[in-house]
């Protein structure tokens, strides 16, 4: 376990060696990777013949914040903790919506600009609970899961987040 106070945030709890973790139920799935994310695969997961909507929300590493020029991101869990959080996320939003499935891959470690660092699909009858589904499922996994976030620019220089939109976190310096 190695921990990156000399970035000033959060300590880093997910085990390097550790590509994949995941927990699964009836029409749930939940991971967290430090691997590509397949948008096939995420979806192939929630796909049935009684949803009449499968919706896919794909975040990516964009090239600037603030307009400063971001170089990548790299994310943080304890994925024991993160991992529940996240299956309790999609058990309410299956109840609420009225899901078939849904499923959320969020990416750790190490996320270039243009790739995808969370996935979040579902499926339903309807296309009204599906659309709304996803975008409420979006908003609290930012707003719950233990997921942190260090937001590096071009010439080194990076802010830990939490991994909400908008959210300020402390500036540090690191040597590339």
């Amino acid at each position: 376990m190695t921990s990156p106070t000399h970035h000033g945030g959060p300590p880093d709890l997910t085990p390097e060696t550790a590509q994949s973790q995941s927990l699964s139920e009836a029409g749930i799935h939940v991971e967290l990777t430090h691997s590509t994310l397949d948008i096939t695969a995420t979806l192939a997961r929630v796909r049935s013949p009684k949803a009449g909507a499968l919706i896919l929300f794909a975040g990516t590493t964009r090239d600037n914040f603030d307009s400063k020029p971001v170089e990548h991101l790299s994310y943080t869990s304890y994925p024991p903790l993160a991992l529940q959080t996240l299956l309790k996320i999609c058990r309410e939003m299956k109840e609420k919506h009225s899901l078939i499935g849904i499923s959320i891959i969020h990416r750790l470690g190490t996320c270039p600009v243009g790739e995808e660092s969370i996935l979040v699909a579902v499926s339903a009858p309807h296309r009204k609970a599906a659309w709304s589904a996803g975008e409420e499922c979006l908003e609290i996994v930012k707003e719950k899961a233990e997921i942190w976030k260090l937001e590096t620019f071009v010439g080194g220089e990076g802010v830990w987040r939490a991994n909400k939109d908008g959210v300020q976190g402390g500036s540090t310096r690191e040597s590339m």
